[in-house]
């Protein structure tokens, strides 16, 4: 027996995913703010102070502080929620901020938390909570790329969270190692050993173009993986960006030539 809001919903498209979450009179799905895509009339927005689960109590400092908590993984101090006040099946739909993929999480097959990515939260039923999730090894904090604070997804009901190219879903046996780039990683359930390793060799740490860490991922539990991180995106398109006179040329020569044939070299 679910306490959080029990959705459907569909995911369409490829690269640039939407998803449409069906709502039963009097049910309520919330989403960060931007995340709104469209939605039938007899739904009902309002903004929320916090995320709305009914795990979160202790008086308005409680919720000031537990709201609060959340502006360290990125996100705002309030959200939307949205209602089905109608009569029969409703339906609003949440767009990805970004190309890749939109990843339905059941959290009640997923013994009640995932450990993800700050931002990579999407929407999800009403009673889901959304929180900080500290990294409790020095050098995981440190090194890890998400830093000493994650983000965590708790209840039983669906979520939602988005990841930048292609979606890579692996169940770990108990044991099972994986090193992933740590940019790369987008989730991992909580039965999961997260920890980070130095990349061994001088001429791998300072010359092989990867960082000198990745994270280690060790099993039992499910992982997630995205093969392009928006901070992989946005460093490339700086890099080639002529406003910014970072484009990468083919040659000193050519370079210059191929830019007056293809129209950039203004």
């Amino acid at each position: 027996m679910r306490t959080n809001h029990e959705i459907d919903y569909r995911i369409f498209g490829e690269e640039m995913q939407y998803v449409e979450v069906e709502l039963d009179p009097n049910e309520t799905a919330i989403a960060e703010a931007g995340a709104f895509m469209m939605m039938d009339d007899g739904i009902q927005m309002e903004t929320i102070f916090g995320d709305g689960s009914q795990q979160k109590s202790g008086g308005i400092m409680g919720k000031l502080f537990n709201a609060g908590k959340r502006l360290l993984v990125g996100e705002s101090l309030f959200m939307t929620t949205y209602t089905n006040i109608g009569q029969g099946k409703k339906r609003v739909s949440f767009a990805s901020p970004y190309p890749g993929k939109i990843i339905p999480l059941d959290l009640q097959q997923l013994n009640g938390k995932v450990i993800c990515q700050k931002d990579a939260f999407l929407c999800a039923a009403k009673g889901v909570s959304i929180g900080i999730e500290f990294q409790k090894k020095l050098g995981t904090g440190l090194f890890g790329g998400e830093g000493f604070i994650m983000e965590k997804l708790e209840g039983d009901g669906m979520a939602f969270m988005h990841a930048g190219g292609h979606v890579f879903e692996k169940d770990l046996q108990a044991g099972e190692l994986l090193k992933v780039d740590t940019g790369c990683l987008v989730a991992f359930t909580q039965s999961v050993d997260y920890n980070i390793e130095m990349v061994r060799g001088i001429k791998n740490m300072f010359f092989g173009g990867e960082g000198i860490f990745f994270a280690t991922l060790r099993g039992p539990g499910r992982v997630w993986i995205q093969s392009l991180p928006i901070s992989r995106l946005a460093s490339r398109i700086i890099q080639y960006s002529p406003q910014l006179g970072h484009r990468k040329e083919e040659g000193s020569i050519l370079g210059g030539i191929g830019n007056l044939l293809d129209g950039d070299g203004y």
